[in-house]
């Protein structure tokens, strides 16, 4: 019903407000209190017909970004409605400000009567009430103050590594027991195993989000949906109701997934949006539930996700390189390329990828049949595994001498003792550089605590090698993890993608057909044998 200017009736809107603090039930007591109480209130005016309530169930009173408040707005410009009535001012606002703004000039521009059935508000019968101001005032501190209280209160729990939040990343779900800890969800989890054993492999995200989609498999807001949760991803591209390569990407970054609870990555103030908080503030508490990936797969997947690279031809294998190989002048990812011999069989090769994209202006190609580059990473590997052997076969003999011990560890010493003078020195620096306001005091404590830290874990090597250069050389040294993993590999004859992200960190291609292979224990075990290996590549050409 439009209502008519100059009209003895009003049409009224009930507005109905009930504030997230209060629970999140479908329609709370508190709702239906305040129905109850406007009904009877509009039914006892005989000049009031009742167009529509209006209700905002679960939204904050500090600001009028509300579904339900902005379609009675809507309802008011078209003339439909031209009374508000609330049960009392906290309903409608708590923001003095905006509150203020719609009852003294945006309702009275527009012929709005508004009545506050509790605080015996009506802006038709009486002149604008001066402690009406006030009493915004204190709705809004009180708002401010709750606002802050609960927000101490979810901090202490984020920092006691308790989850707090209304879903829980794809492969967990709330403990029935306790709603602030997280316990696995079997089915889900095991797609995640899934997801990060593929991208392990070298299959790409964007092919990961394709195979899940082919297999039916549900990505993680329709899993949600079907176990009856009412979630919705707000960073979601509308109507997407499947895996996708930004799905797959957060999956693979996730700590949850190793057992780290991470939390208060944005912050909201009153009147404001939520917004991002620096990653090196964020809550971080480690071990809090059951990790879902192991560490070691966390770390591999964590550094392949630094490296740019296609998926890789798993049925042919024949890009196992794929994120590791680089120009040694350019520094650009080397691409890889092939053509057909005469008896219709494939040939590869890596070229530079600016010579490729730009041409020889740019760079040269720095060719690099794939054959050449596959023989020689696993004859260094060999290589290595030998120099291990031997190793062990001198200390099972006694042949490895404790001097020679000594030695490789007053180069460790050496080596240690510099790095702890270096941190010791920019430690004071940053006391300088805060003194000098060049830094700011939050900087300034962040860099201490980072650089204590170094010190304190220098300081505990340097003891621990002091005691070690006194003990007898033993085949303890085998302890070492590395040395472990290279003689399981004694045996091998043929390489794959596995073993290339476990051991390579970089394989470097120079021109004149010189290559540099960088190792994943290089500085661990630089003291034994050499982690770097340079090849004439000229005598293997084909």
């Amino acid at each position: 019903m439009i209502y008519q200017k100059g009209s003895n009736l009003f049409n009224v809107a009930i507005y109905i407000r009930l504030s997230r603090e209060d629970g999140d039930k479908e329609e709370s007591d508190s709702v239906g209190n305040q129905r109850k109480l406007l009904t009877e209130y509009v039914n006892k005016h005989d000049d009031f017909i009742l167009y529509d309530v209006y209700i905002d169930d679960g939204f904050t009173g500090t600001n009028f970004n509300r579904p339900d408040f902005h379609r009675m707005i809507a309802d008011i410009e078209d003339n439909k409605v031209n009374c508000v009535v609330v049960k009392d001012l906290s309903r409608f606002g708590r923001d003095y400000i905006d509150t203020g703004r719609y009852l003294e000039r945006i309702f009275p521009e527009l012929n709005v009567r508004f009545i506050s059935v509790t605080d015996n508000i009506d802006s038709m019968k009486q002149a604008y009430d001066m402690l009406l101001p006030i009493k915004n005032i204190f709705n809004e501190q009180y708002a401010r103050d709750i606002s802050n209280k609960i927000q101490a209160t979810v901090k202490s729990k984020q920092k006691a590594g308790e989850f707090i939040g209304a879903f829980t990343s794809y492969g967990y779900k709330k403990s029935p027991a306790n709603k602030n800890k997280l316990v696995i969800d079997e089915y889900a989890s095991e797609v995640v195993k899934r997801v990060f054993s593929m991208y392990a492999q070298g299959i790409g995200k964007q092919s990961i989000a394709k195979t899940l989609n082919a297999e039916g498999i549900l990505c993680p807001s329709e899993y949600k949906k079907l176990n009856g949760e009412n979630y919705k991803n707000c960073n979601r591209l509308e109507k997407t109701s499947y895996w996708t390569y930004s799905t797959i990407k957060v999956m693979l970054q996730n700590e949850l997934y190793i057992g780290n609870m991470v939390q208060g990555k944005k912050h909201q103030r009153m009147r404001s949006k939520q917004r991002p908080v620096e990653k090196e503030n964020w809550i971080r508490v480690e071990n809090t539930h059951e990790p879902i990936i192991d560490r070691q797969l966390w770390g591999k997947v964590q550094k392949l996700l630094t490296k740019k690279h296609r998926d890789i031809d798993l049925e042919t294998n024949k890009n196992i390189f794929a994120g590791f190989i680089k120009c040694g002048d350019c520094g650009r990812a080397m691409m890889k390329n092939f053509w057909r011999r005469a008896d219709g069989s494939k040939s590869y090769s890596f070229y530079c990828g600016t010579y490729k994209r730009s041409g020889k202006d740019y760079c040269t190609p720095h060719t690099l049949p794939f054959q050449v580059l596959n023989d020689i990473v696993l004859g260094d590997l060999k290589q290595i595994i030998r120099n291990v052997e031997n190793l062990q076969e001198l200390v099972k003999s006694q042949s490895f001498t404790a001097t020679k011990i000594r030695k490789s560890t007053d180069i460790e010493l050496t080596k240690l003792k510099a790095e702890l003078e270096r941190v010791k020195k920019l430690k004071k620096s940053i006391y300088e550089d805060y003194k000098d306001e060049l830094i700011s005091k939050e900087e300034f404590l962040s860099y201490r605590e980072d650089y204590q830290q170094k010190e304190t874990l220098y300081s505990k090597q340097i003891e621990t090698l002091e005691e070690k250069k006194k003990e007898s050389v033993t085949e303890d040294v085998f302890e070492t993890p590395w040395l472990r993993r290279l003689l399981e590999l004694k045996d091998i004859e043929e390489l794959d993608r596995d073993i290339i992200v476990e051991m390579i960190d970089q394989i470097t291609v120079y021109e004149n057909r010189k290559l540099k292979i960088s190792y994943n224990f290089g500085n661990e075990l630089e003291h034994l044998f050499s982690s770097v290996y340079c090849e004439d590549l000229e005598k293997k050409a084909i």
